[in-house]
């Protein structure tokens, strides 16, 4: 059986995008460090999951030249895993490796998680509020960067239960951004 984990960066104040969507103060703490981490941590395996607004970002951006010059492990990695993208709005999805799902996220997502290979979202606050509440995540893996927005969007806009999580590890990066992994509590 799968695991289901989401793995987003996050500012001190909570947010994941700021208020007009942008996410691109994530790039401005980059170090050698950080960056072996980042690759590292793509170089696993498994199935990633997207939003229609996240998928649009990711694949505007990792199969392009400046994406395998910048972060050639990450880009390579991403452009080679299969990948599900849940839309309603969607009509195609061309980014090598995705099938587009337009139909029931949570059916879906439970299906995918009685098949042995891992899934990962990234960004995606809706999906992330949605799979949370339907009690389908594992794990969260969040990167709090050193940075203030004072508004913004965060990824459990909408959530309509208290979520209480476990922290399982924390490690601090010399850039001051910190990795935190946590794991629902059950109720």
């Amino acid at each position: 059986m799968g695991r289901l984990s989401v793995f987003n960066q996050v500012t001190v104040d909570g947010y994941f995008a700021d208020a007009g969507g942008d996410m691109s103060w994530a790039k401005a703490s980059r170090d050698a460090e950080f960056d072996a981490f980042i690759a590292g941590n793509a170089s696993g395996g498994g199935r990633l999951l997207f939003g229609r607004v996240t998928y649009e970002m990711m694949a505007g951006y990792w199969p392009t030249p400046f994406a395998a010059q910048e972060f050639p492990v990450v880009a390579a990695r991403m452009n080679a895993m299969p990948k599900t993208v849940f839309s309603r709005t969607l009509q195609r999805a061309d980014w090598s490796g995705t099938r587009l799902v337009a139909g029931d996220l949570v059916g879906e997502v439970a299906r995918l998680k009685a098949e042995p290979d891992d899934l990962a979202v990234l960004g995606s606050g809706s999906l992330v509020v949605q799979l949370a509440e339907a009690g389908l995540i594992d794990e969260f893996q969040i990167v709090v960067f050193p940075l203030v927005l004072g508004s913004g969007r965060t990824m459990f806009d909408g959530l309509k239960r208290r979520l209480a999580l476990e922290t399982i590890d924390v490690r601090r990066f010399g850039n001051g951004c910190l990795f935190v992994r946590y794991r629902p509590v059950p109720a």
